[in-house]
């Protein structure tokens, strides 16, 4: 579906509540007449000051005259109600919504849209909805500004207060890092991502998924909550496909895959949904990198131009540091062109299988182990999933739809799990 109708009827503190809605309800009808046949959401908010009570059927009667589907958004506050339109668009695949409102409400439904949605909708606004007898009509442009800034602190409280989704946050951890680092591997439970291929602890908000900045933040404080860190001690590499580093005591790249830092208390972190999120740790000069890996990025060779930084940044030696390779797509289920695949058979020629195919199976995890080998990376400094002597966090990301992302599976709406790692502060 397209486009629908949100006809905003929500004002709160407003002591003429019920009269307001009856005169906008009939302005709304004026408004859209007969003509096209979008899907209308009247958006209403419940509250103590109202004195008759407006309902869902009452609502409806008064539109029963409209050629179009007509639902009714009840919410104890106008973010639940908003946020239950946003569940209602997602659920429809919206692209376009038309919002119906008054002059007095236009900036928070507009923060709204910042705050909830992502550039995969298009809004048009319309104040047609304007009552010059509502006291709410005559706020202030100064208590404008006030409710506009309560308005996106409620958005965050009220997220903060959504049920985790799919169970609670569960990490996987590498017993080849050693306990002077603090690191983990999320996976897809303990968050508020509600739709189904990014539920629920979604860590990346993208203008091309409906999960918007607002939830991916929130996704986020939580896994700080549950970590162990701040929000705005975190650093997430940048997704670009390639091989550039960030060196943290450096001027930030306009792009980068990969993070390399001695400063204690900073997280960085690679994100991954098949691509795989790789942690580097230096156990003697206390240096820290981590690297998004696709395919792209792996013959680029970006995991060890993570390590080489280590190493021509901050000294750190090759037979120091080890190297753990996060949950990926495996080769079971990863595929790629011909010609592509032929490039990772001359990294190792155990990368591909079935070479004649026109579509070969082909192990990033391999081609990433031999790349960090032939660099100087000590083979037992490397944890992936031919690693047996360890518990497996190597794990196929789409065989395992409970636990993980994978575009791979779920195709271009798809969530994503991260790598983090940090050096914990010296007591």
């Amino acid at each position: 579906m397209a486009e629908v109708i949100l006809a905003d009827l929500v004002h709160p503190n407003c002591p003429g509540y019920s009269q307001c809605v009856e005169t906008r309800v009939n302005k709304l009808l004026s408004a859209l007449g007969s003509g096209t046949s979008e899907p209308v959401y009247l958006i209403v908010q419940q509250h103590a000051g109202c004195s008759e009570e407006i309902t869902e059927s009452s609502l409806l009667e008064k539109c029963a005259g409209l050629n179009r589907r007509v639902h009714v958004l009840t919410g104890s506050s106008s973010v639940a109600a908003l946020y239950a339109f946003k569940r209602a668009a997602d659920q429809l695949t919206v692209t376009r919504v038309h919002v119906m409102t008054c002059s007095a409400r236009r900036a928070e439904l507009q923060e709204c849209e910042q705050q909830l949605f992502t550039e995969l909708y298009t809004f048009t606004y319309s104040s047609v909805l304007d009552c010059k007898s509502c006291p709410f009509a005559q706020i202030t442009n100064c208590s404008q500004f006030t409710q506009h800034t309560q308005f996106k602190e409620q958005i965050n409280d009220f997220l903060q207060r959504l049920p985790a989704l799919r169970g609670e946050i569960t990490l996987l951890k590498s017993s080849l890092i050693p306990d002077c680092f603090a690191h983990g591997f999320t996976t897809r439970t303990g968050g508020i991502s509600y739709i189904n291929t990014l539920g629920s602890l979604n860590l990346f908000s993208s203008s091309r998924r409906r999960d918007s900045r607002a939830v991916v933040a929130e996704n986020l404080r939580r896994l700080g909550q549950y970590a162990g860190f701040q929000p705005h001690h975190f650093h997430l590499s940048k997704v670009n496909h390639a091989n550039d580093v960030w060196v943290m005591n450096k001027p930030e790249p306009e792009s980068y895959d990969g993070i390399v830092t001695n400063q204690p208390g900073v997280v960085i972190a690679a994100p991954g949904a098949d691509c795989m999120p790789l942690l580097f740790a230096d156990t003697v000069k206390k240096v820290i990198g981590v690297a998004h890996a696709g395919w792209k990025g792996t013959l680029m060779g970006v995991a060890m131009a993570t390590v080489n930084a280590m190493v021509r940044e901050f000294g750190s030696e090759l037979a120091n540091v080890v190297a753990v390779i996060g949950p990926s797509v495996g080769p079971c289920c990863f595929i790629l062109e011909q010609n592509s695949a032929r490039k990772f058979q001359t990294i190792h020629p155990d990368c591909v299988r079935d070479m004649e195919s026109p579509m070969p199976y082909v192990d990033i995890r391999l081609a990433t182990r031999t790349l960090l080998e032939k660099g100087g990376l000590l083979p037992e400094n490397i944890q992936d999933n031919t690693v047996t002597n360890r518990p497996n966090i190597t794990l196929c990301t789409s065989c395992h739809p409970d636990s993980f992302f994978s575009h791979v599976r779920d195709g271009l709406n798809f969530g994503t799990q991260i790598g983090f790692l940090w050096i914990k502060e010296p007591h």
